[in-house]
């Protein structure tokens, strides 16, 4: 079960970065710092829980991967950051070392 609240808690750090890019603009300031603080709180909480039986260094690398992973798509998909191969290959090798953590623990 740790695992599954481990991929919850990736998949929530997604959040956080979307609600801090939304806190950018004047319109969406106050709610996309609310969002960012909601997703930072479920987040953390989760990674709390997934920790306890779960190597503190395996945690917080799949949690940063999936957030990271995540953030990356979010943002080629929604807020037209730049793609490329290199780019992708990046992240590639970053989901990469996720699975070989796991296959390690």
């Amino acid at each position: 079960m740790a695992w599954v609240y481990l991929i919850m808690a990736g998949i929530f750090e997604i959040g956080w970065p979307i609600g801090l890019k939304m806190a950018q603009e004047q319109e969406t300031k106050f709610l996309g710092i609310f969002i960012a603080v909601f997703f930072m709180i479920i987040s953390g909480l989760l990674l709390y829980i997934a920790q306890k039986e779960i190597p503190i260094g395996t945690a917080y690398a799949v949690w940063t991967g999936i957030g990271a992973a995540g953030t990356f798509i979010i943002g080629i998909m929604v807020y037209g950051d730049p793609s490329s191969f290199i780019r992708f290959l990046g992240v590639a090798l970053i989901i990469l070392g996720v699975i070989i953590l796991k296959f390690g623990h």
